[in-house]
């Protein structure tokens, strides 16, 4: 066999004819075997960009130490260790490699859960293998395999076309062109720019509209976005807009940490007249202690964490903004088949000329019993069997069950007529077998009917069944059949049930029979006339039983849930009462939307419910009016068509089933499921979230502010100082790498979802967290210095006072932990007092550190501490108790009168933005 030799995305494959192409792949219009796809995939690699150049792990080691304060650190090291204070200068070393080390730990962490997220949606192509149509994951193309093209499809390589409907190409990645490229299969001049390649496809734009076909050219690195992409060359970041909030934060805090630190240097030693050495040493460790360093660090894997928890609740996050965004969301506006539905038609009943039978079950699962007047019905009557062996045979839909999860293949409506036979204990196959179908009539849209022609088994004729619309085949009927026998059409008994059926939001099918002759053939003229109607059934795609729990759940957390569906509107309002949208939902059309100014349509998006037979543009334009309101709006989406709405919306979530690779590309989040129940575990996640992040800083800013303040106090009060340095920085080590990383994996509180939404742009340092942060450092220096002096009147020495106080602190940290887990309820339960088990571990850790800290004479080498009584450590405990009833008692009186609410919610100022766009 010839081998196809490497393709080059330079080479004029635009300018070869299909059949020269096909010669130098050694390929055709069928494809490729699968054998020759194996062979090829080992020779040429997988059809993947090559990935962004990433740091040497000892690069991003160093780069850990790359900031001011660790230069200043650094330099109080060397001022230390020059001085003679070599065990003050080892431990300023130590906390500052125990800070690198873990924030080389977390980077690395959130790297790779980025990318694992990344490649957790693998874009699937159409392809020609052993002459057959496959779907195959787009990594494992290789040059010469036939792909085909449909709207909404992402091109999966660079591609020669041979074949082209309508076919437009969106290449503004490549071209930057705005106006979808036509394309077709002659070549092109050898010298055509990129944008006049119309014989190509190339990898990674969108199919537009229309069809097409082409065989793979090149792959991976050698396809032009690949060119381009080593051109670029760059890393992606990992900085979203609540990371550059705190790392601006952390800047200004560090500025403003180590001018406070130069100020008490310089108070310190002309004032207070300290030795300039002891005096730089403890302002140094107070700049090391106040500082959050490893804020971002903790953060980014808290968002990571909630990233990886939607991903196994089945909502994959593309872009890690879009979980702070979750979190505040207020309006989801809703596809309805599939998502809120199940996507599954059943039949809901059948009318007959004499009774009406109910039909229970749902879904394909063909389980459930036919009821007539609240009685089970062993048998079914002459005419309602007929009706149902009809649409039985008039049907080329088929069953299917795997692993317990039954579906259809072919059309969603014969797929429950399917079902419907045999629960009425018709046997499907045995049906088909015996009543041989000679000749049909496909549905169409103009005629609205389908008919098939039969044999009967055993008789001499052959028998016509129709199905369609109900109106159209009472047209088709002069009879109707009864229990008593045929008699003519009641036409006004007819409408009354199809309305009244249709009003209930189901839709209707009518079905007739009609027995003719042994050669009679199947025509229209035959059809058209003294057909015997059966009768009608009613179908639904009733909601999905999760759906409606989550809409429920939506409503108690102040989430405005709105459908908007291409459905007609009382069958879209129909489902949503079921669901639960709204009592008496308010629907508002397509047309009536046309009819409504953009000045207008905000009010009435906002009181709206549902949006029946909408189109994309209508969608566009709903997301853009709520957003207008103040509203933080998520939005589902599966065409190509949706990709607009879906960029707008400040989440914009795309089916992962039935969506195409154009609304998955616009999307932040992919519902692998297409379920709505999934939308609210990902928002229910999202608030979760932003709540842990809450949590980091509510209880990182305060204890570090509670050990910097004690030290200040001191120094401007001329007392002595209750920490030495090297114990500040014990403290800032072991409580960094244990308990300052706890809070990122915590569980939702019981009353995330009913709770409303944060408004939109909530500053994370709200009035509560600023009123906590001045009230926990108070508290904390309240108990320093009480259990110094306690300390003193004992008649202890003032290295065992001082071990009191580094213990006392660590003691008041953990107690303050366990108030902190719960920013909104009580603390102080068997269940918050247990905590969870990477806290209980962390604790337990710091519970060792601290018994070596106090009792281990190493310890007592390196950092002047002393055994403590067991009365005396009995009495830090209970400082800890106190403060943590002190802090329950404070978020009590709050949540009485409110002012944590109030107080909680405070939102920085709305960025000014144009109509029709947002902030992204």
């Amino acid at each position: 066999m010839v081998q196809a030799s490497m393709p080059d995305s330079a080479a004029a494959w635009h300018a070869l004819d299909i059949e020269a192409t096909y010669a130098t792949l050694n390929s055709g219009r069928h494809g490729l075997t699968s054998v020759e796809g194996t062979e090829r995939l080992a020779r040429h690699g997988r059809n993947e960009l090559p990935p962004p150049p990433r740091r040497h792990p000892v690069l991003r080691f160093l780069a850990q130490f790359h900031n001011t304060l660790i230069y200043f650190l650094f330099a109080a090291s060397v001022a230390a260790w020059a001085l003679d204070h070599i065990i003050d200068a080892s431990v300023i070393v130590a906390v500052v490699v125990v800070n690198a080390v873990v924030g080389f730990i977390q980077e690395g962490k959130a790297e790779q859960a980025l990318e694992a997220i990344r490649g957790m949606i693998a874009p699937k192509a159409s392809v020609l293998r052993d002459g057959r149509r496959v779907s195959l994951a787009a990594a494992t193309l290789v040059p010469g395999d036939v792909v085909l093209l449909e709207a909404g499809d992402q091109v999966p390589a660079d591609l020669r076309l041979f074949r082209t409907r309508a076919l437009l190409i969106d290449e503004a990645i490549l071209t930057g062109e705005s106006v979808a490229a036509v394309k077709q299969d002659r070549p092109v001049d050898t010298d055509a720019p990129l944008g006049d390649r119309s014989s190509m496809a190339f990898s990674g734009t969108l199919v537009a509209a229309g069809q097409g076909a082409g065989v793979v050219v090149a792959t991976g690195g050698s396809t032009q976005i690949g060119r381009i992409s080593r051109l670029v060359g760059g890393v992606g970041t990992l900085t979203t807009p609540l990371l550059r909030q705190i790392n601006q934060f952390g800047s200004r805090f560090t500025f403003v940490a180590i001018a406070t630190a130069v100020a008490l240097f310089a108070f310190a030693t002309l004032v207070r007249a300290y030795a300039w050495d002891e005096a730089l040493l403890v302002v140094v460790a107070l700049a090391v202690g106040v500082v959050p360093e490893g804020l971002p660090a903790v953060i980014t894997i808290t968002l990571a964490i909630g990233v990886q928890r939607m991903a196994a609740r089945h909502a994959i996050i593309r872009r890690l903004p879009a979980v702070e965004t979750l979190g505040s969301t207020s309006v989801i506006c809703s596809d309805k088949t599939g998502t809120l539905t199940r996507n599954e038609m059943t039949v809901r009943r059948i009318v007959t000329a004499d009774h009406e039978l109910a039909v229970e079950g749902v879904g394909y699962e063909p389980v459930g019993a036919l009821v007539l007047a609240d009685a089970r019905q062993d048998a079914l009557s002459p005419v309602a069997r007929q009706l149902v062996r009809g649409a039985l045979l008039c049907n080329d839909a088929v069953l299917v069950e795997r692993d317990g999860n039954w579906r259809a293949e072919g059309d969603p409506m014969e797929g429950a007529l399917v079902s419907l036979a045999i629960k009425a204990s018709v046997d499907p196959d045995r049906y088909r077998t015996g009543w041989e179908r000679i000749d049909e009539i496909p549905f169409d849209a103009q005629h609205r009917f389908m008919a098939s022609l039969h044999i009967a088994p055993g008789k001499e004729s052959r028998f016509i069944f129709v199905k369609g619309a109900p109106e159209r085949i009472l047209e088709m009927s002069d009879r109707q059949a009864g229990q008593d026998g045929d008699g003519p059409v009641d036409a006004t008994y007819w409408a009354n049930r199809i309305a009244e059926i249709a009003s209930q939001g189901e839709r209707v099918l009518g079905f007739a029979c009609k027995e003719v002759a042994n050669g009679a053939s199947l025509t229209f003229a035959e059809v058209e006339q003294g057909m015997l109607f059966l009768g009608i059934a009613g179908f639904i795609d009733p909601p999905r039983d999760e759906a409606v729990k989550a809409v429920a759940e939506c409503r108690s957390a102040g989430i405005s849930v709105k459908m908007i569906t291409g459905d007609h509107a009382i069958t879209a309002a129909a489902i949503a009462r079921q669901l639960g949208l709204a009592d008496e939902p308010q629907v508002v059309t397509g047309p009536d939307l046309d009819a409504v100014s953009d000045a207008d349509l905000p009010e009435l998006a906002r009181r709206t419910t549902v949006f029946a037979r909408t189109s994309p543009e209508h969608k566009l334009r709903i997301v853009r009016a709520l957003q207008s309101d103040g509203a933080v709006v998520a939005m589902t989406g599966d065409g190509v068509n949706d990709a607009p709405a879906l960029k707008q919306a400040d989440v914009g979530i795309s089916m992962g089933r039935k969506g195409t690779e154009a609304a998955k590309q616009a999307a932040e989040m992919v519902l692998v499921d297409d379920n709505f129940a999934t939308i609210v575990a990902a928002v229910h996640e999202g608030r979760t979230v932003f709540d842990n992040i809450r949590k980091v800083i509510a209880w990182t800013v305060p204890t570090n502010g509670g050990e910097a303040v004690t030290i200040i106090v001191a120094l401007l009060a001329g007392l002595t100082i209750p920490m030495t340095p090297a114990q500040i920085l014990w403290i800032n080590m072991v409580l960094t790498v244990s308990l300052g990383l706890v809070l990122a994996f915590e569980p939702a509180e019981p009353d995330v979802m009913r709770r409303p939404p944060r408004p939109a742009g909530t500053a994370l340092l709200s009035r509560f967290l600023v009123w906590r942060i001045a009230f926990v450092s108070l508290l904390f220096v309240a108990g320093s210095f009480g259990i110094f002096a306690w300390a003193f009147w004992r008649g202890f020495d003032i290295d065992t006072g001082r071990t009191m106080v580094v213990n006392t602190m660590v003691v008041m940290e953990i107690f303050y932990l366990f108030n902190v887990r719960y920013m909104h309820m009580r603390s102080i339960s068997w269940h918050g007092l247990l905590g969870t088990p990477i806290v209980l571990a962390a604790i337990g850790a710091v519970v060792g550190a601290q018994f070596a800290f106090t009792y281990a004479p190493f310890m007592h080498a390196l950092f002047t501490s002393r055994p403590i009584p067991l009365l005396d450590g009995l009495l830090i405990v209970v400082v800890g108790v106190a403060l943590m009833l002190v802090l329950e008692a404070e978020k009590t009186l709050m949540r009485r009168y409110g002012l944590l609410e109030r107080l909680d919610t405070q939102a920085a100022p709305k960025p000014i933005a144009v109509r029709g766009d947002r902030k992204r």
